[in-house]
């Protein structure tokens, strides 16, 4: 059963349960059981880019050793293509820089946060400083007006 669930076959869980009389949840275990033990079976139904990423690893660990015409051997068996197996085996080397990337981007993120934190604080200072400045003129105008009156021009 499982060798027709196998590609080239590629037969559907409802086909084959159908046709065998077996139903369709014991295939789905027994599917289920061979796949744990690692072999590869993608789902019936979908095609090669409808694999699941446990089954594209396992078909990329798989052909890693194999020269070009095993290659294409194991290609024709399971109704792939060469060119499936290089971006499949590209995207699980790109998977494992991640934590490299990830942690690069927060870095820059971070730096780019520390200078705009710091521009914004001296921005704040230098308003502060004005602010503080406007307030002490007023006072010093309040005395200065207590003290000798209005300045000549300005009405009360």
């Amino acid at each position: 059963m499982l060798a027709k669930m196998l590609p080239p076959n590629n037969v559907a869980l409802h086909q084959l349960s159908q046709e065998e009389g077996i139903s369709k949840s014991t295939l789905c275990l027994w599917r289920a059981e061979a796949r744990a033990k690692g072999k590869l079976l993608p789902d019936g139904n979908s095609g090669p880019e409808g694999w699941s990423a446990r089954d594209k690893f396992a078909a990329v660990v798989e052909t890693a050793a194999m020269n070009e015409v095993e290659l294409g051997e194991y290609c024709r068996q399971r109704g792939l293509y060469p060119e499936q197996l290089r971006v499949w085996r590209e995207a699980c080397e790109r998977a494992n820089d991640w934590e490299k990337a990830a942690s690069t981007r927060i870095a820059r993120e971070t730096k780019d946060d520390k200078k705009r934190i710091r521009e914004l604080e001296r921005d704040l200072a230098r308003k502060e400083k004005a602010l503080a400045e406007t307030a002490a003129l007023m006072v010093l105008r309040k005395k200065a007006e207590a003290i000798w009156g209005p300045a000549e021009g300005e009405a009360e």
